[in-house]
């Protein structure tokens, strides 16, 4: 199979949160590898960090101060977001890697932030135009090797399954963490594939 590993950073988790960064990178399963040639990263604008900080929560003060002002001062107007991820998914590099199908997108904690983000601002419609209804959250699947004993508690978390495969700490941004969620993925493959 062939996903889009997406990544985004917020202004916070509550519904009214603005998505300040977005990434994502194509990876493909039968292969085991990231395309980085498709690799994308975009800031999305926002107010200035000074105008959120009153209603932002203390970690995001301390962990996304610097792309908060990287966002006011250099990010897409959602409306060029928007182009911009067109313009991507209908280039021929993009539609030859997926085969003219639709993207299924993968994620961790998709359902939290992600989806319900990329719904409010892109809309509905140009959602399901370009994405499969189906995604692979890398969360959930977490949830489900831990119920078969195949995980140890705890690594639902991004941090705790980073430092389970030895990948060291998480990066919170968007890109980086696009590649570390697809990565990680692609080791938990190769871990509980079936041999012979």
């Amino acid at each position: 199979m062939k996903y889009l590993s997406i990544d985004l950073e917020a202004t916070g988790l509550a519904q009214d949160c603005l998505i300040i960064e977005f990434a994502m990178i194509p990876f493909d399963t039968q292969f085991r590898r990231l395309e980085d040639s498709l690799a994308r990263s975009v800031y999305i604008h926002c107010p200035s960090f000074e105008d959120l900080k009153p209603t932002l929560d203390p970690w995001v003060q301390e962990h996304n101060e610097k792309i908060i002002r990287k966002a006011h001062q250099d990010g897409l107007m959602l409306s060029e977001f928007k182009e911009f991820l067109k313009t991507y998914l209908e280039s021929p590099e993009v539609r030859q890697y997926f085969g003219n199908q639709k993207i299924v997108l993968f994620g961790k904690s998709m359902s939290a932030i992600d989806l319900p983000f990329l719904n409010r601002d892109l809309g509905w419609e140009f959602m399901r135009k370009y994405f499969h209804h189906r995604n692979l959250d890398l969360s959930g699947l977490g949830y489900a090797l831990i119920d078969l004993g195949l995980l140890p508690q705890g690594m639902d978390s991004g941090t705790n399954l980073m430092n389970h495969l030895g990948m060291g700490a998480v990066a919170h941004t968007a890109l980086e963490d696009a590649k570390n969620t697809a990565i990680m993925y692609l080791k938990l493959l190769d871990k509980f594939s079936t041999k012979g």
